[in-house]
């Protein structure tokens, strides 16, 4: 019997009693690996004793002030770290406890930015469908996420709108190169901002590498450099949800970087912290930073927990541990070998439609039919089934639903940390080919097209 309302009150899930590394030892003595880092939060494993040091040691020196009353160090140095060198014009950081409400400082900050210069008309923002922003409800409006906003839609403001996502694989058509599917996909951005009134929009926002609702889904190339210029073009801002993406999950510290643009607002928590204290936070231009500090002098907006001392103080260790053992070059490879091993296991299964990612950040759609990219019955639960054989086998995975359109699709989404070995590599892609053998080789003849 637990007393803790659980994701499912129809069964509780193991209790997990310790980790170390990739691995968690359940209360029966289990080790299981995870492979996904919970939510691809977890970047270096678990019981990183550097990061558990520095969270002994800052709570032993200050556990607590309210940034309304002190700065504290801890949070003075993960700042310079983070924005000292000002990357892509990012120049400013603002911390809070959770992906959601550094989402959630975004859309206020981008409020409050143009009606410190006077564009008080700005009040909409564009969003991607089968995108994913955070829980609290102004990120789930802002999101895409059709399963997790239809409960709450009454809740839900209409300050927001939603364009297509850059989701080749389902989106591109037949005969269309890359270049002219993110010409079309950038078209549609144009349209909605001519629909909505060019000087009604504040921002436009979108996750660099769409996480958990689509399953490490990458733009196509040209696709940033062309949204951008949209929104330079019409004076409002783009924020980027690099919550999952970011921090060295692709290979770079940002996954812009990759894009070859940089953000006004750049919203960042799981690889930032690791996992080892609830923590996220803002990274922000420059000009957006002296449109309020030569306006009101005040960002409008708060949290008990901003800036918490511990918490920045264990991001502050996980981000010098990235820095110090080299481990973006590691993603790199190891993702390589990562993505490789998929696809040499997978990659012709007649029900796997597509394997993609960037880096430690890889997932595969799972299709009832692989040449007419059919999905199984969202009845069928198969992300769920996937995610039951991969932890029978030994491993956690991420399983997601509604890939295709907000109710069908399924897909799985690997993030192993940083530093995980080659081994525990190869075991990942051995358990999910296992997984995936298992589940639908299980099916009914009717439900494989």
């Amino acid at each position: 019997m637990t007393r803790i309302l659980h994701r499912s009150s129809r069964s509780a899930p193991p209790v997990a009693v310790s980790a170390q590394g990739a691995w968690i030892t359940q209360a029966d003595g289990r080790r299981v690996l995870d492979a996904c880092g919970g939510a691809a939060v977890s970047c270096l494993g678990h019981g990183h004793p550097r990061v558990v040091e520095a969270i002994r040691r800052q709570a032993g020196q200050l556990d607590y002030v309210h940034s309304g009353a002190f700065s504290n160090q801890a949070a003075e140095e993960l700042a310079e770290v983070l924005v000292g060198h000002e990357p892509g014009g990012l120049a400013g950081a603002y911390f809070v406890s959770s992906g959601s409400e550094a989402m959630e400082a975004a859309l206020k900050l981008a409020r409050q930015y143009f009606l410190e210069r006077g564009q008080a008309r700005r009040q909409r923002f564009i969003a991607r469908r089968q995108s994913y922003h955070g829980n609290t409800l102004g990120a789930l409006a802002a999101g895409g996420n059709a399963l997790r906003r239809a409960p709450y839609a009454p809740l839900l403001a209409d300050a927001f709108s939603h364009v297509s996502p850059a989701y080749a694989y389902r989106g591109q058509q037949a005969g269309e190169g890359e270049a002219a599917y993110a010409a079309r996909l950038a078209a549609e951005l144009e349209a909605e901002f001519q629909r909505l009134g060019p000087d009604t929009v504040a921002a436009f926002i979108a996750e660099p590498v769409v996480g958990a609702t689509l399953g490490c889904v990458p733009a196509p190339a040209g696709y940033f450099r062309a949204v951008r210029e949209v929104c330079d073009r019409h004076g409002a801002l783009l924020i980027l949800d690099e919550v999952m993406c970011g921090m060295g999950r692709t290979g770079t510290l940002h996954a812009w970087e990759q894009e070859g643009i940089a953000p006004d607002i750049q919203t960042v928590a799981k690889g930032l912290g690791g996992g080892f204290q609830p923590i996220g936070g803002l990274l922000i231009a420059g000009h957006v930073l002296d449109a309020i500090r030569d306006g009101s002098g005040s960002f409008k907006h708060g949290h008990t927990y901003v800036a918490h001392p511990i918490a920045c103080a264990a991001a502050l260790a996980v981000q010098h541990v990235i820095r110090e053992e080299g481990l973006l070059a590691q993603v790199q490879s190891l993702g390589q070998r990562l993505r490789q091993g998929l696809e040499a296991r997978l990659g012709q299964h007649p029900h796997v439609g597509d394997i993609r990612g960037r880096g430690l950040f890889q997932a595969i759609e799972l299709v009832a039919d692989r040449d007419s990219k059919a999905t199984f019955d969202p009845a069928l639960q198969i992300n769920l089934r996937v995610r039951d054989a991969a932890l029978e086998a030994g491993m956690i995975c991420y399983p997601g639903g509604g890939t295709a359109d907000g109710l069908h699709g399924d897909h799985a989404l690997l993030a192993p940390p940083y530093n995980a070995s080659s081994a525990e590599i190869d075991l990942i892609v051995e358990s999910m080919a296992t997984a995936v053998e298992t589940v639908t080789a299980s099916l009914p003849r009717e439900a494989r097209a």
